[in-house]
């Protein structure tokens, strides 16, 4: 107990982050604050004196993981001001509060309140006695101020919007976000420039509904932000967050197709190959749309890479449905791809739908959809390989005699390296693949 007291009297915080990069980014931010105030951010494995736990509530093991972690930071320090935060807060903020030992309660659109709530904790001196709840309603919340000016290794998330008002029918994320809010043009700009100024060679603008960016703002719209970014001095690279496939219409391709920022690499929510489940889910797409759509943007960006998302198991899916997915997959020839299986979210269309999908069906055609996915992903690096040509790589760790990075495609690539490379471009020479990485030589200058 007296280590514990002497911990909880230091100014010390951890932060969990589970989910998105938008929660990332936020927890940076958050971060910065309490640096500001004279704390010391430690790792979340550590004793700290204060917790934050920035939660999610994507998928029902997200909620679990949101009770673990709460759980843990308490295991860690007893002592500790407990603060919890984000989308699983927002929408059962009595579940959090029936956790022994959290302090204070919060949602997504006041997640810096989480400051002045330690601040008020150490300055008191104990825990409370019960839980203090702040979740405030989304309704008519606006885009909450926030910025970051650190960032790990070379790339940083910079969140530009928030809120999503697709409702899809599996997902939660709406209820817990709120309405599209986006952050001002002039204040994206002044962050992104103090990134660079900083070092940062590759930004990542993200949101909630990255697609959406604008919706709320006067003559504003993604394409015009990306434009405005692009002509920031020393810009690297910038890519985007997931966006829906309904965004990329030829219009918007062509506009953004000659910015020498932009990397030819998108990340693209497919969710299924199947009409039928498509409909079901309520997307805003079919798979005709999506292809012609990736049909347009190979044309404009024939270097183009993609990711995407796909959700095995919804409702209704038939072995028939599966195989339009798998079918789309392999005619797509998707980079990477994350296999989720469908979790049902209460409140959501979706888990009232009759035909739930056993879990172990669920659990089996994850699999099967992950290694044709594998199969894929190599196919694509051993044609770099006997394409024969150097790749410009972006390198971010350096571990064991080995540097690791991305292609501007956001191809994985590793080299033998007897010094950290990190924040460094070289040309490597891809000679072989390993386990979805590019194992290549670095390229002599002359």
């Amino acid at each position: 107990m007296g280590e514990n007291l002497k911990i909880s009297q230091e100014k010390t915080v951890g932060i969990y982050t589970l989910g998105c990069k938008v929660n990332q980014y936020e927890s940076q931010a958050i971060a910065e604050l309490f640096e500001k105030e004279g704390f010391n951010v430690l790792p979340s494995n550590q004793p700290c004196s204060v917790y934050i736990i920035n939660t999610c509530t994507v998928t029902a093991e997200s909620d679990r993981k949101a009770r673990q972690f709460i759980r843990r930071a308490i295991s860690k320090n007893p002592e500790a001001y407990i603060l919890v935060t984000g989308c699983f807060s927002q929408r059962s903020p009595q579940a959090v509060g029936a956790i022994e030992g959290v302090d204070y309660i919060c949602g997504s659109a006041n997640k810096t309140s989480v400051l002045q709530a330690a601040l008020a904790l150490t300055e008191k001196g104990e825990k409370n006695a019960s839980p203090e709840y702040a979740v405030q309603s989304l309704e008519g919340a606006g885009f909450e101020k926030m910025s970051i000016t650190h960032f790990e290794r070379t790339r940083a998330y910079v969140k530009i919007e928030d809120g999503c008002e697709n409702h899809c029918a599996y997902c939660a994320i709406p209820s817990a976000r709120g309405r599209v809010r986006s952050k001002a043009p002039c204040d994206v700009i002044a962050e992104v420039e103090a990134l660079v100024a900083g070092g940062c060679r590759e930004i990542v603008l993200t949101g909630i509904e990255t697609a959406s960016y604008g919706r709320d703002l006067e003559g504003v719209t993604l394409a015009d932000l990306l434009c405005r970014v692009d002509a920031i001095p020393g810009i690297g690279r910038v890519r985007l967050g997931s966006l829906d496939p309904s965004l990329m219409r030829e219009d918007f391709v062509k506009r953004i197709a000659p910015l020498r920022s932009l990397a030819p690499h998108f990340h693209l929510s497919l969710q299924s190959g199947s009409d039928k489940i498509l409909a079901a889910m309520k997307r805003k797409y079919n798979s005709r749309m999506m292809l012609d759509n990736i049909d347009t943007i190979k044309k404009y960006i024939p270097n183009v890479r993609l990711t995407t998302d796909v959700i095995v198991g919804f409702p209704g899916e038939c072995e028939e449905d599966f195989l339009d997915t798998v079918a789309m997959a392999e005619k797509i020839r998707f980079l990477d791809m994350h296999v989720f299986t469908y979790s049902k979210r209460e409140g959501t269309v979706a888990a009232t739908l009759p035909n739930q999908i056993p879990e172990q069906v669920k659990k089996e055609r994850s699999a099967r959809l992950s290694a044709v996915q594998r199969k894929i992903k190599d196919e694509l690096l051993c044609e770099l390989v006997e394409r024969g040509e150097a790749v410009d790589v972006l390198f971010e760790t350096h571990e064991n005699g080995v540097a690791t990075g991305h292609s501007a495609a956001f191809e994985e690539f590793a080299v033998e390296s007897d010094r950290p490379l990190d924040g460094e471009i070289y040309s490597v020479l891809p000679k072989r693949v390993e386990n979805g990485v590019c194992i290549g030589i670095l390229v002599k200058e002359d």
